[in-house]
Order: C-alpha cells, then sequence, then structure tokens
C-alpha cells in the first residue's frame, strides 16, 4: 500500500510539474524603428541582490545566536 501511494505521488508531482514550465521571454523592442525602451530591464541588467543578503545573514546569524542562547539556558536550568 505504501509503495503504491509512492508511486502515485510520484508521478503525479512529475505530470504537475509538467506545466510549470517558463514562458519564451518576449522579442527585443525593435518594431521596426520604433521608439522602444530597450530590452533591458528598468534599473539596470542585473537584481541588485547586496544589501538584501547583508540582511538575510545578520537575520540568520541573530536567530542561530537566540538559540544558541535558549540552549544554553535550558542546559544550565537541569
Amino acid at each position: 500500500m505504501k509503495n503504491l501511494i509512492y508511486s502515485l505521488t510520484t508521478a503525479l508531482i512529475f505530470a504537475f510539474s509538467i506545466s510549470t514550465f517558463a514562458q519564451f521571454p518576449p522579442p527585443p523592442n525593435n518594431n521596426n524603428g520604433a521608439p522602444s525602451g530597450g530590452s533591458t530591464p528598468v534599473g539596470g541588467g542585473g537584481a541588485p541582490i547586496g544589501s538584501g543578503l547583508v540582511v538575510l545573514l545578520a537575520l540568520g546569524a541573530g536567530y542561530g545566536a537566540k538559540k544558541v542562547c535558549n540552549y544554553r539556558k535550558s542546559k544550565l536550568a537541569e
């Protein structure tokens, strides 16, 4: 019974994942000489992930420090 459920779940995951493929990108904005904004995204070609990465690392370090502090307090209370 477990093998049947496992096989059915795996088959459903593969069947539904086929429909999640991304669409093709739009063509470049040439439009035969018409004014256009170019083919690069607004704000430049890359995503600014530097400051967001720092924030995530800081939050992870704070969360880890809190877990260590709580663990040490629980071991001292025993």
